[in-house]
């Protein structure tokens, strides 16, 4: 039977070389399986373009990042190519590989991120960054290209910021800073503890940055409490501690006006009616002027205010006391009645006078 022939030619001389190619087949896929296993990430591991988290509290940012939830926190973790706007006051990357940048705003920037080579283009505010050999940080600006140099491996600690437009101020705390002008290529190196200002991107000259772009981190610190304090147990109030809170309270609604005495000026007062919303109309009705009413208030000052006090006791003047009529020492009688007797005495004999003159014409 030749077909039984054929299979015991196959199974008895070919089997093993069958045999053997499906097993390097399989390693070779388990080998392989296991290689792209190692080479994706974990899931707690960032992506590789991660820059870091930022907190602040008026910022913006544009572009790739991913918000996160850490300990009931939500954070927002920079990516390459996002672009962060600090509107006032401060704001704090912290760097995956170790490191913090700090952002004193007003102030615009844009993060890039290649590997383990970081790079900050820095539009206007000022930054302060603080990190180790990783990640290698550059900052660009319009004209200048900032990269810090670390000296015997240590820590880099430099600050780059504007202190006014074209005006640049570069600080190298820790560390030295090899500043490149993008355009002629000239290149300049800040030594440690250097601290130049450059204007309009010239290195040719410096000037002394000393004093300008402040940027350091603001911590608040909680004073703690003191030892020595009792603790205090809250209890339910009473109504008798109730009473004197609920006056203190309605005095400090309701201040007291203050007194129009004390005001050199008039004051105007104007009474209007209530103001009603019509949610329905189109149009609100307007208040009646003849409702309106103005008051004026003055205060009316004397003419002549006398203060001061009187010493001593009243003085209490004497009555006037009527004429004493005069009396003649010779004969002992009142002067004006003598007068009145001698001026009657005359009338008399003019009237007599007179009389007889009509009487004896007749």
């Amino acid at each position: 039977m030749p077909f039984h022939g054929r299979a015991k030619e196959i199974g008895g001389s070919r089997a093993p070389l069958l045999r053997a190619a499906l097993l390097w087949a399989l390693t070779g896929l388990v080998f392989g399986t296991l290689k792209w296993a190692v080479a994706l990430p974990r899931p707690d591991q960032p992506p590789s373009d991660t820059v870091g988290a930022i907190e602040g509290g008026a910022i913006a940012v544009e572009g790739p990042m991913t918000v996160s939830v850490e300990n009931g926190q939500v954070k927002t973790v920079l990516r390459s190519g996002s672009d962060i706007r600090v509107k006032s006051g401060q704001a704090t990357i912290q760097l995956t590989e170790g490191g913090e940048i700090i952002i004193c705003g007003p102030a615009h920037l844009s993060v890039l991120k290649a590997g383990a080579a970081l790079t900050v283009a820095l539009d206007s505010g000022t930054i302060h960054a603080r990190v180790n050999n990783t990640p290698t940080l550059t900052v660009y600006t319009a004209q200048i290209q900032a990269r810090p140099i670390a000296i015997a491996g240590g820590a880099q600690d430099f600050l780059v910021g504007f202190d006014a437009p074209g005006v640049m101020v570069v600080r190298a705390k820790s560390g030295a800073i090899r500043l490149e002008q993008q355009l002629t290529g000239q290149a300049v190196v800040v030594p440690q503890a250097g601290d130049i200002l450059l204007t309009n991107g010239a290195l040719d000259h410096f000037g002394s940055g000393t004093g300008r772009c402040s940027c350091e981190l603001q911590l608040v610190k909680n004073s703690p409490a003191p030892a020595s304090a009792p603790t205090e147990t809250s209890l339910i109030a009473s109504a008798r501690d109730i009473r004197p809170n609920a006056a203190g309270k309605k005095r400090m609604i309701q201040p007291e006006a203050p007194a129009l005495e004390s005001r050199e000026q008039p004051v105007y007062q104007v009474f209007m009616p209530p103001l009603r919303y019509d949610a329905n109309a189109a149009v609100q009705e307007q208040p009646d002027p003849n409702l309106i009413v103005l008051v004026r208030r003055v205060r009316v000052r004397p003419t002549l205010i006398f203060e001061g006090e009187v010493a001593g006791d009243p003085v209490v003047a004497a009555e006037a006391q009527p004429p004493v009529p005069a009396v003649n020492a010779a004969t002992g009688v009142n002067a004006k009645s003598s007068t009145s007797s001698a001026s009657d005495s005359v009338f008399d004999r003019v009237r007599t006078f007179f009389k007889k003159l009509w009487s004896g014409n007749s």
